[in-house]
């Protein structure tokens, strides 16, 4: 029997994981904590080293309060609304090195309201 090897849908699947992932605010360890795996193993999941199976994908998605189509169809549900939780994204800028260097600095700001006034600061400004 021969291993099935990965395709760019497994590549995409995974991209998302991590943008939503990293949208929801969760590190690796604790989504890791929540699906019972190691951190390795999501670390593997999001850079498609692993396949992700459905009954995983479908864990994930709870976890990120996500319907498992946003993995599938890009932004959109199958209804063509966009998740109530979820604004369009560019998954690739957010593995761009300005925004892995943003959350890299908001992670370790030590006051929590100073987090969310920078949160909501960032906010207002996307409709600018």
């Amino acid at each position: 029997m021969s291993s099935r090897s990965r395709n760019s849908r497994d590549e995409e699947i995974a991209k998302r994981v991590r943008a939503l992932r990293l949208q929801r605010g969760l590190s690796q360890s604790q989504l890791s904590s929540v699906l019972q795996v190691t951190p390795q193993q999501v670390q593997k999941y999001e850079k498609g080293t692993d396949r992700i199976s459905a009954g995983r994908l479908q864990q994930i998605a709870e976890v990120l309060q996500a319907p498992v189509a946003f993995f599938y169809e890009g932004d959109r549900v199958p209804n063509g609304t966009l998740p109530a939780l979820l604004p369009p994204l560019d998954v690739d800028d957010l593995q761009s090195g300005e925004a892995i260097r943003l959350v890299r600095a908001y992670a370790q700001i030590p006051n929590r309201s100073v987090r969310l006034h920078l949160l909501r600061l960032a906010e207002s400004m996307v409709g600018e």
